[in-house]
């Protein structure tokens, strides 16, 4: 099958998402063509099934903002037609599954018929897409996709609360690799000394993660025990996290690394993961956690629940329930036992999440979009 994915090429958890899917399509002998306006971060190499397709907006001063969905529409048409695409998978609502409705009646014009398969993230429903202003125009790209496929129960019902849709949405849950777990104690003595915990946290720093709670939790786990904190990601809150670190005088315990495509590497050597946002479609960096071996603490907001198990992987607490963290992370951490087996119990839930178990899911509705249209 030749699948076309249209996807955001950043850190964000869709991107990842997309692009992981994409290469695990062709270990399946799928054809896929990525079209987006840069090269997918996590695309580190090409091969003869993996494409790229880069969608070029051109300057014009009539536009005061460029016209990125024209642009995006014309490349999937492009694509469809000189490489025989039989499938679109966009992720996002918009600009995405709206680009490509527009692509496929101008492909219908042509007398070529493309199925379009739509993945709801989150932030497409919960944040954007529920804005006055594009609420119309998401809940047509999602009646007018051939499926529609969201990444938690959460955002399923989240999406029929906040649109005009009766469109049926399947629940795929987002999936993870089975890590190479190899004993890393060399690279953790870089971070931090013989008997000091090591606590991490990764997102894109938007309000939307509440960094300073991250910071907060850390200082009372500190307070507690020997602790080391790496910040992991970029973005508007980080400012503030390490202004508050200087705060709080924690300078020496608190490591900003910034954006980084060594994550899994930074956190086969940590021993807890820190994620209280103020909500979550699914928790993509929790479940990246759990299958290195890392416990979560997290909230218990949007798909979160159905991703950190109680007691199992980690535990949750209310958003910006600092003291509730802090002692349910001491839990975790307070011996070597306890944290062994809150690690295991970690690694083990995550396997619920494979890659084998997951991309079958999303192959059975290509082909029923495929089947469909063909009818």
């Amino acid at each position: 099958m030749k699948i076309a994915i249209v996807c955001y090429p950043t850190f964000g958890g869709s991107g990842v998402v997309a692009t992981e899917l994409g290469i695990e399509l062709t270990k399946r002998n799928h054809e896929v063509h990525f079209i987006t306006y840069s090269q997918p971060v996590r695309l580190a190499l090409l091969n003869k099934n993996i494409h790229y397709h880069e969608v070029v907006v051109p300057e014009y001063p009539l536009f005061h903002y460029q016209p990125y969905e024209l642009a995006l529409s014309s490349k999937i048409v492009d694509t469809v037609k000189e490489y025989g695409i039989d499938l679109l998978h966009v992720h996002y609502a918009i600009p995405h599954a709206f680009a490509g409705y527009m692509a496929k009646q101008m492909l219908a014009e042509q007398g070529i018929s493309l199925p379009m398969v739509t993945t709801l993230h989150g932030t497409d429903i919960t944040l954007v897409g529920n804005h006055p202003f594009y609420k119309t125009a998401v809940s047509f790209s999602i009646n007018q996709s051939d499926y529609v496929t969201s990444v938690s129960a959460d955002l399923k019902k989240s999406t029929y609360e906040l649109f005009d849709t009766t469109k049926e949405i399947h629940v795929i849950p987002n999936f993870i690799e089975d890590k190479n777990i190899t004993h890393v104690q060399c690279k953790r003595n870089l971070f931090a000394e013989d008997g000091e915990r090591i606590v991490t946290h990764v997102s894109n720093f938007r309000k939307v993660k509440r960094i300073l709670d991250v910071v907060k939790v850390f200082d009372g786990i500190q307070k507690e025990m020997p602790a080391k904190l790496m910040m992991v990601g970029d973005g508007p809150e980080r400012l503030g996290a390490e202004e508050l670190v200087k705060e709080l005088g924690i300078e020496n315990k608190v490591i900003f690394f910034g954006n980084s495509s060594e994550i899994d590497s930074i956190l086969k050597y940590s021993d807890l993961f820190l994620l209280p946002s103020e909500t979550e479609s699914f928790g993509l960096a929790a479940l990246e956690a759990m299958a290195n071996k890392v416990p979560v603490i997290s909230s218990n907001t949007g798909g979160l629940p159905e991703v950190n198990v109680q007691g199992v992987s980690g535990f949750m607490d209310n958003i910006g329930d600092i003291n509730g963290m802090v002692q349910h992370a001491i839990e975790i951490l307070k011996d070597d036992d306890t944290l062994q087996e809150f690690k295991e119990q970690a690694y083990t839930h995550s396997k619920n999440f494979s890659v084998d178990r997951i991309v079958p899911l999303y192959e059975a509705i290509y082909n029923k979009a495929l089947k469909n249209t063909l009818v």
